[in-house]
């Protein structure tokens, strides 16, 4: 046997909420090189074209319209995976983000921006995960749950993110409740944590050299992390690689918090 082949998901099925993103395109791209067919899912027809375009996999790859902070259209784009396909194999969680745009002192954090940082961040996992294992158990041949964090989950930070921090902090806290309620069933329920990712959503902020030059010099590798710096962990734990590995949070963030 080839040892590399441990990483391939030939013939699997994985769905990528928030694949429009710069690290769901990214992951996505990695996932069909290993064999899968990948579907991604967004609020935007136009950004979904566009995305399914530029990961360019000759068929592999196909998209559903849903805002999966909706708990009707995540059931619904669940179902049209299924009807499409017929089974789900992998959920990769990559929708959130959004704390550079709601940045308050915590005393005074508005129950608006709450909300919606919130909703972006963990009731999207929630609401896509749920119908996504339903149709894992009913397919009865086990599934592989990844949620994107962040450091932020394990990391206070004086910018005025406490509804950001309070999201990826209980979705660390889903991901081991999940991982042990879903074991039965050959589910097995990860996370991935990094720090800063440079993508389009971050990209006014890095273009601040002043800020850009404090961010790299609390970061021991001396840089911020890039969506190939993601593949490895993802494919990781989708892959039969990490057969006995569930209830994880893994942290991907140059040495940072091995500094804290």
């Amino acid at each position: 046997m080839n040892e590399l082949d441990r990483f391939r998901i030939d013939g699997r099925v994985v769905v990528i909420p928030g694949g429009t993103g710069g690290i769901g395109m990214r992951l996505a791209e990695a996932f069909v090189d290993v064999g899968a067919q990948v579907v991604l899912v967004g609020r935007s027809a136009e950004h979904l074209k566009e995305a399914e375009e530029g990961v360019n996999a000759n068929g592999k790859v196909s998209s559903v319209v849903a805002d999966v902070t909706k708990g009707r259209e995540a059931e619904e784009a669940i179902h049209q995976v299924m009807v499409a396909h017929g089974r789900v194999d992998v959920l990769v969680n990559c929708v959130g983000g959004g704390a550079g745009s709601a940045l308050y002192p915590a005393e005074e954090y508005p129950e608006s921006e709450w909300d919606r940082i919130v909703d972006l961040n963990l009731r999207s996992a929630l609401l896509a995960t749920q119908p996504a294992v339903r149709a894992m158990v009913s397919g009865g041949r086990g599934g592989r749950i990844l949620n994107i964090s962040s450091v932020r989950g394990q990391l206070g930070i004086s910018l005025g993110y406490s509804a950001y921090v309070a999201a990826k902090g209980a979705l660390n806290a889903l991901t081991r409740q999940w991982a042990t309620e879903w074991a039965k069933h050959g589910i097995r329920v990860n996370a991935i944590s990094p720090t800063f990712v440079a993508t389009q959503q971050v990209a006014a902020l890095l273009a601040d050299p002043d800020f850009r030059a404090r961010l790299e010099s609390r970061i021991p590798l001396g840089r911020v992390g890039q969506t190939d710096d993601l593949v490895g962990a993802a494919l990781l734990l989708c892959s039969d690689a990490s057969a006995f590995v569930t209830g994880q949070i893994l942290t991907i963030d140059g040495g940072l918090t091995a500094t804290q």
